[in-house]
């Protein structure tokens, strides 16, 4: 089978099982982390989370919209060194504007209906990141693959 069409099949199934991860944001030289309830849309070529526009991560992609969002399986086992693994996605953020909210929305509140006052309170923001590429790590090496050679 196509190695291209296994890595999509990967990162669509991880992307799917997990509920959390962990985005990089920067400002002033300085990178900062935040674990975020993270959505993807079906094509994988964006995933969305809600923060409060009062957070750093906020105003860190206001400053510079270029951000990496890490979606991992680890359980802290023994195991985790042939099953883990880990994608992190590289992109640019912006914020859901009124036109696509709702749709958008919808996809969101599908994985984390338990957000959906949090999603709509209004000092909240729906950001999206459009990715351009997901590099898939394993213990047994590393895929880079273009949002262009995502099946």
């Amino acid at each position: 089978m196509d190695n291209n069409i296994d890595t999509s099949r990967l990162i669509k199934r991880h992307l799917e099982e997990q509920r959390f991860a962990v985005l990089a944001t920067q400002s002033d030289s300085q990178p900062y982390t935040s674990l975020i309830a993270f959505a993807e849309t079906d094509n994988l070529q964006s995933l969305l989370f809600v923060t409060s526009r009062d957070t750093r991560k906020y105003a860190n992609t206001l400053t510079i919209k270029k951000v990496a969002v890490l979606i991992d399986n680890r359980k802290n086992q023994i195991s985790d060194l042939n099953n883990a693994v880990a994608i992190t996605a590289l992109g640019i953020v912006e914020e859901v504007t009124a036109d696509y909210k709702s749709d958008l929305a919808r996809i969101y509140l599908l994985k984390h209906p338990q957000l959906k006052d949090f999603l709509y309170k209004p000092l909240n923001a729906l950001l999206k990141v459009k990715i351009t590429e997901y590099i898939v790590a394993t213990f047994e090496g590393v895929r880079r693959v273009p949002i262009g050679d995502i099946k």
